[in-house]
């Protein structure tokens, strides 16, 4: 992806320096946290156990070149964000876009939606608006699950803001409020077809940074939507995929609606709650 002379979005918070983690949450706030929490796939068992594991002293520390180099990475994939959907909000939803802030963490962290860790992964909390991403993710994107290049990294942050781009639209609430209504199952199914619009969202992103693109990013795109679909990451822990359990879609499906996404260009094309056996 050619982001030379892309600026850096202002849109980040960077924690990495800092073992601070933020403060907590108790009484009525913490029960909005649990609906929210639960909505999100964000585990937030040990603050309800009175148990905060994230919290740490006030540390300082340099970051290494890698580090930085994420960073500035991250922010202007962001600010291409910033420029793709604050130009389809109003050509193509009639609204204004009001972008997220991307919070930057090396480890574990916090935010309203429960603890965090490196190991769940990038993830949008609704209660502050803010996607939050361990950079380190992007090596374990690499190497352990074999998504490799820059636009599979891009993709995973374009992803990320695409549930804030639901959220935008109403999309996230009224899902929330139809999981809260549903069994496990039927909640997973809906989780499901949420986060292949999310997907396909990334793709109506992807196609209007086309000029930035070089070849093969589409291709990385879709290898790394293949590479954490609920399929391929249950066969690769040894078990047998187990679809009721899906809450982000199979590879061929993720990869899918990645594609229709890029092909159409448009959000109108994302409907995968209206599509038939998605």
């Amino acid at each position: 992806m050619r982001l030379k002379g892309i600026r850096r979005s202002r849109n980040v918070e960077d924690r990495r320096r800092s073992g601070k983690a933020g403060a907590g949450i108790g009484g009525v706030g913490l029960l909005v946290v649990v609906v929210i929490a639960y909505f999100a796939g964000v585990d937030i068992t040990p603050l309800l156990q009175g148990q905060d594991p994230f919290a740490q002293g006030e540390t300082q520390r340099e970051l290494s070149p890698e580090e930085e180099r994420a960073a500035a990475f991250a922010s202007r994939v962001l600010a291409t964000t910033e420029a793709v959907w604050g130009q389809v909000f109003p050509e193509q939803l009639g609204r204004e876009y009001d972008p997220p802030v991307l919070v930057l963490f090396s480890g574990v962290t916090q935010s309203p939606c429960g603890g965090a860790s490196g190991a769940t992964g990038p993830f949008y909390c609704p209660a502050d608006r803010k996607a939050y991403l361990d950079t380190a993710f992007f090596e374990t994107l690499s190497r352990q699950l074999g998504a490799k290049g820059d636009f599979a990294a891009a993709y995973v942050i374009a992803h990320e803001v695409a549930h804030h781009v639901q959220n935008e639209l109403g999309i996230l609430p009224e899902v929330n409020r139809m999981r809260q209504a549903s069994d496990k199952v039927q909640a997973n199914a809906l989780t499901v077809r949420l986060e292949l619009q999310a997907d396909c969202l990334s793709g109506v992103w992807a196609r209007n940074v086309d000029g930035l693109l070089e070849p093969g990013d589409v291709e990385e795109a879709l290898n790394a939507a293949r590479r954490i679909g609920d399929d391929y990451l249950q066969e690769r822990a040894g078990r047998v995929p187990q679809p009721h359990t899906f809450t982000h879609g199979t590879s061929k499906q993720r990869a899918g609606w990645f594609a229709t996404g890029y092909e159409s260009g448009e959000p109108g094309a994302c409907d995968t709650f209206a599509a038939d056996g998605i």
